[in-house]
């Protein structure tokens, strides 16, 4: 039981990655064209919060598979203390 649980949180964080990505896009990609349309510079902002946006999402997805490597390192290291005891 405990196994399935840890499978299903595991699957919980990988269904948020599409999320967090879009959201990030999305939320440059609005602010770019609420700023260029305030400060008359269209398309530059757009694009410029858009590529942060872009760069937000991968670092939000590297940050999660570096957790989550840890958390195998974790889990392995236990596996491997339990054997010998």
């Amino acid at each position: 039981m405990k196994e399935s649980q840890q499978h299903f949180k595991k699957y919980l964080r990988f269904s948020t990655i599409g999320l967090e990505m879009g959201f990030a896009v999305i939320i440059g990609l609005l602010v770019g064209q609420a700023l260029d349309k305030w400060l008359g510079t269209e398309p530059w902002l757009l694009l410029v919060f858009t590529l942060m946006g872009v760069f937000a999402g991968f670092r939000s997805l590297y940050r999660l598979l570096m957790d989550l490597q840890a958390d195998e390192a974790k889990e392995a290291q236990d596996n491997d203390e339990e054997g010998q005891s």
